[in-house]
């Protein structure tokens, strides 16, 4: 069952010419853009709360839908985990509604002065948060990031070219058809939404390239393959991360308990998500106490553990690890241990091994808390807490368009802030430059 909404998005999918669609696709986006920038505050919260509507109203079509993609990714072999994230069922899309009506409570983004001075000759400057205008996101399996992006693109006053995957390209479709019914019940335009109405892969190739200047950034979600070719071919700016290869590093002065428990919620929460644990490391210090119990515990949660010659020792079911494992993001039930010799070699190892997504340290000893937090680069960094906090609504920016590891702009979850530029307005009382 498709709506009439939906069947309005996906009636170009058939056109031979994908560069025309994309590039009508990109002329509209930056239209819409300026008016939804222009849009105040309380006509965004009003669209983000009739799009929740939408999607509760529309539960049964999205839920055929998505049962539709479901049938054809098992049909097709998907792993269980992309089958996982691709599930939709009534309490996950009741979450979703809920996450888009969530966005509209928090603080508008736009117009904020994030600074402000004035210099001897009496001018006064602000710094005042902008829209970036137009942000592509190119995603795979979860159709939840139709609905996160959409919102969190309108609520920071930008318009959202979206581009599904294959597999979730049904789902998909019905949640963006609500986006935009929303959208039209506010009195916005839209096509501050739009889902790229194929499946070619050449329509990825038409948003890297910017779509004639009118796309000004692409996140990516999705797997090493879509990161590493959304990073190597974009000609406008990208916010990404390649891979999520997160530790737990466990100091000398660290509550076994505690890191047992986060231990086993970094890593088996849910083992398909960028945030879970993918290397143990324990201090040398502790080791006789806590390396034993620490791997006794993941393997009896069904985890397996590929270890060092010290994580070997400690029992007979740890296979080796090899110096690929380090670097090796699973998003599966499978770890690498390793103890080092304190704080510095786990600091180390995670510069040279990890990815900057997320690491953690689990210790009572405030000091080297504080070390492990200054001196990992990493995107989120956390003391005596689960990696698996890495995510935009744990933040409380309400959901997040991606986590972004690079050093410009964003870094960390992708929030309404983080889709937000500046301008500089400069008033003045008459003067003129010597």
């Amino acid at each position: 069952m498709t709506s009439d909404s939906a069947l309005r998005i996906i009636a170009s999918e058939a056109d031979a010419d994908v560069g025309a669609v994309m590039e009508e696709i990109g002329t509209r986006a930056r239209a819409a853009a300026r008016a939804i920038a222009l849009a105040p505050a309380d006509r965004r919260n009003a669209a983000l709360q009739a799009m929740a509507a939408a999607l509760r109203q529309r539960a049964s079509c999205i839920l055929a839908a998505n049962a539709q993609d479901l049938a054809d990714g098992r049909k097709a072999g998907l792993a269980a985990s992309f089958i996982d994230r691709l599930a939709l069922d009534e309490e996950r899309l009741a979450a979703i509604a809920d996450a888009v009506a969530e966005v509209a409570g928090l603080a508008d983004p736009l117009g904020r002065v994030l600074a402000e001075w004035t210099r001897p000759n009496g001018l006064r400057f602000e710094r005042v948060a902008t829209p970036l205008g137009v942000v592509a996101v190119i995603f795979e399996s979860r159709p939840n990031v139709t609905a996160d992006a959409g919102a969190l693109c309108l609520k920071s006053g930008n318009a959202a070219i979206l581009r599904a995957g294959s597999d979730s390209f049904r789902s998909s479709t019905e949640i963006a058809a609500a986006m935009r019914a929303g959208l039209e019940e506010a009195g916005l335009p839209a096509d501050a939404i739009q889902l790229v109405p194929t499946r070619d892969r050449a329509a990825v190739g038409e948003i890297l390239a910017g779509l004639g200047g009118t796309v000004d950034v692409v996140v990516p979600r999705g797997g090493k393959s879509l990161v590493a070719r959304v990073q190597s071919e974009a000609r406008v700016p990208v916010f990404a991360h390649l891979d999520g290869n997160c530790h737990v590093y466990v100091d000398r002065a660290a509550d076994l308990a505690m890191a047992r428990d986060i231990l086993l919620n970094a890593k088996l929460r849910r083992t398909g998500v960028c945030g879970a644990a993918e290397t143990l490391l324990v201090d040398e210090a502790c080791a006789d106490t806590h390396l034993a119990p620490l791997v006794t515990a993941l393997l009896e949660a069904g985890c397996a553990v590929r270890g060092d010659t010290a994580t070997q020792a400690a029992d007979p079911r740890v296979t080796v690890a090899s110096e690929a494992d380090w670097a090796t993001e699973y998003l599966d039930r499978i770890i690498a241990v390793k103890v080092v010799a304190g704080l510095d070699a786990a600091i180390d190892h995670i510069e040279r091994w990890g990815s900057h997504h997320t690491d953690a340290i689990v210790t009572t000893d405030e000091a080297a808390a504080g070390r492990f937090l200054a001196e990992v680069d990493s995107a989120i960094v956390i003391h005596n807490a689960s990696t698996q906090f890495a995510d935009g609504g744990e933040f409380g920016f309400g959901a997040e368009i991606g986590i972004a590891t690079g050093r410009m702009h964003a870094r960390g979850p992708v929030g309404v802030e983080q889709l937000c530029s500046f301008k500089y307005r400069v008033h003045g009382a008459g003067q003129i430059r010597p």
